[in-house]
């Protein structure tokens, strides 16, 4: 059953102009209203929209899409700006940009709530919940989409409804996993909270030479440590270039210091011999950590990422060897997030179906496009060396102009490109950006490269 908004609903906290804040080619500040929110500085600029329009309002969203229909093209969507590959920048597309609908509504009685978003301050929440929302301590407390209750769209034949469990169902369900393949524009997420806690980190770095044994610790303590702890472990430079570190990370959510030391204190006593670095149960903030990933992936260079989750029953410390131990850059890091026991139970009836204990990600970052080939392709080589111990990667991460892999189970897949296709039959909205463009209708095909027949 389909719920148009009531009008009381629409443009809630945004200023309407009565006119669509729209920049056309060649107007001034066109390249700007294009590229100005991109994080990567590696860009494909012959993708030149034909339109870009700045939404402060649900309306200017409608009507932007109302515009496409109008002049028979797509319409792409940006939340962020925050995709690697620059998934809202589409050729002759009118690109709607969303990052004017900030508004945030509170049960102002209920302070001392949070909820766990992308772990970047600049990650838009639009890709992020889309894609699944591998959020803070996401091996503990779940998909970050799981907290949505509903959703506000606006469909590609540019009508406002409301998503739900049960209104618009097969919506709902695609919103929860679908990331840019989405068939309608999200203008509005209605989000569960969870409670406010104190964070303290426990940080562990050491040499290469320890990879193998730092790598198999965080492994073996992921299932059975404390449920509020995300652990990662992280390869990059040290600050003075000359060799590469490896760095165990846990950070916990917790009511107290005492309450994090009794949390942490089974995996301190458990660690490796001969570290560098070593911290214990260090008070932190959702700031501080946000300065550490601005640090870490700075605004204004290049980025390659790609992502795999390696199988349960794999020796991740082999397959993974050659990716954390020979980064190109001075700024590359490779990363394991470990996701058991989240990985281990049934998920809820929804898009997002795929995952593993174990996700691997690699984050290649450089300064100097002379450097283009050379970091890609090192890239590229790494996920050719993990792909057949993989069982397949999360959309987030992802370029799927470069590699074809799975996102989701076979059925889930399937699924999806089904509600896809019954939302919107023209391709109004912008799917998944793949080699030239040409996913359209169909979507992705969510099967490795090396299984399709003619590879």
């Amino acid at each position: 059953m389909e719920k148009p908004l009531k009008s009381s609903d629409n443009n809630v906290g945004a200023v309407d102009h009565g006119t669509l804040p729209i920049v056309r080619r060649k107007a001034a500040g066109f390249d700007e209203a294009v590229w100005g929110r991109v994080y990567n500085a590696r860009r494909d600029t012959s993708r030149v929209p034909r339109a870009v329009i700045r939404a402060s309002s649900i309306t200017h969203a409608r009507e932007a899409v109302e515009l496409a229909n109008r002049e028979g093209c797509r319409v792409s969507v940006r939340s962020g700006g925050h995709s690697w590959a620059g998934w809202s920048v589409r050729h002759d597309a009118v690109l709607l940009d969303l990052g004017g609908l900030q508004e945030i509504t509170y049960d102002d009685t209920s302070w001392g709530r949070m909820f766990a978003g992308g772990h970047c301050p600049d990650v838009g929440l639009g890709g992020f919940l889309l894609q699944g929302g591998m959020g803070w301590n996401c091996k503990g407390w779940g998909w970050a989409c799981e907290s949505i209750v509903g959703i506000n769209v606006v469909t590609a034949d540019a009508r406002e409804l409301y998503c739900s469990a049960v209104e618009n169902a097969d919506l709902f369900w695609a919103a929860r996993g679908a990331g840019p393949g989405f068939p309608a524009v999200v203008t509005k997420f209605h989000l569960l909270t969870r409670p406010l806690l104190e964070m303290y980190n426990c940080i562990y770095v050491y040499p290469q030479s320890m990879y193998r044994t730092v790598l198999q610790w965080v492994i073996d303590t992921s299932p059975t440590a404390d449920t509020d702890t995300e652990m990662v472990c992280v390869s990059r430079r040290s600050p003075d270039e000359k060799e590469i570190q490896i760095i165990a990370g846990y950070t916990t959510f917790k009511p107290s210091k005492k309450h994090a030391e009794e949390a942490l204190q089974a995996v301190h006593d458990s660690k490796p011999p001969n570290a560098i670095v070593e911290i214990f149960c260090d008070p932190t903030t959702l700031d501080v950590e946000y300065r550490g990933q601005i640090d870490a992936q700075p605004r204004g260079f290049r980025f390659c990422s790609e992502n795999a989750y390696i199988a349960n029953d794999a020796d991740v410390p082999s397959v993974l060897e050659a990716a954390f131990t020979t980064l190109p850059t001075q700024k590359a890091f490779a990363l394991y997030f470990a996701m058991n026991p989240t990985s281990r139970r049934p998920l809820p009836d929804m898009a997002l179906s795929m995952q593993s204990d174990h996700y691997f990600a690699l984050y290649t970052v450089w300064d100097d496009a002379a450097d283009d080939e050379r970091c890609t392709a090192w890239v590229h080589d790494m996920m050719r060396k993990v792909e057949r111990e993989s069982v397949g990667s999360y959309l987030g991460d992802a370029d799927f102009q470069h590699r074809t892999t799975r996102f989701w189970s076979k059925e889930s897949g399937q699924r999806l490109m089904e509600i896809r296709k019954r939302w919107d039959p023209e391709g109004r909205i912008c799917g998944y950006l793949d080699a030239e463009d040409k996913s359209g209708v169909d979507g992705l095909k969510n099967e490795f490269e090396w299984e399709m027949p003619d590879r």
